[in-house]
């Protein structure tokens, strides 16, 4: 059943390794809870109490509204594989733009120099619990393969298309907070 730990173990950094989606939940007072699927190819473990994922542009930004204001950010990994667990990582995130100085040198480190097409920002979680569960009410899905949409729809516009998207699509929330694309996209 439910246990909790203060960081990733090497047990929890296996059962990480092997899964296709992860889920993130952010929120501030007075907004709606975003949740938000994503796929484990750009997921990356930097330490055991510290994981980051490079994250493409799309058609809202909510987690770059709400983290700057509140930080608050759940990362939710489950099983759909022979052994059940749910794996839900809790702490505080924050968002470097592509355009940030600090982004190419997290690239660099964590990424290999390498970005999907259309990378606006890469996402960090600070842990300060990791929660597993038993996740025997999760369904076993069978992994098919990465979808290859989103890039080809980024591979199809020029940068100063993705920028002039992100200044529509991404410069604010769906309760009106600002992201840093108002400014800088």
């Amino acid at each position: 059943m439910a246990q909790q730990f203060d960081r990733l173990d090497e047990r929890l950094r296996g059962m990480i390794a092997q899964q296709h989606i992860f889920f993130t939940a952010t929120t501030v007072a007075g907004a709606r809870i975003n949740i938000s699927p994503r796929s484990t190819e750009w997921f990356r473990v930097a330490d055991d109490k510290t994981v980051l994922y490079l994250d493409q542009t799309g058609s809202g930004n909510e987690t770059a509204a709400h983290l700057p204001k509140d930080g608050r950010m759940t990362i939710m990994l489950c099983s759909f594989a022979e052994t059940p667990m749910i794996l839900r990582l809790f702490g505080k995130g924050d968002v470097t733009p592509y355009s940030h100085p600090s982004y190419a040198a997290l690239r660099d480190t964590y990424f290999d120099g390498t970005e999907p097409p259309g990378a606006r920002q890469i996402v960090r979680l600070q842990i300060d619990l990791v929660q597993t569960s038993c996740g025997y009410g999760v369904p076993f899905f069978t992994f098919e393969g990465e979808r290859d949409t989103l890039d080809k729809w980024a591979e199809a516009r020029t940068p100063e298309d993705l920028k002039a998207y992100r200044r529509q699509k991404n410069a604010r929330s769906l309760d009106g907070i600002e992201t840093w694309a108002a400014k800088d996209a």
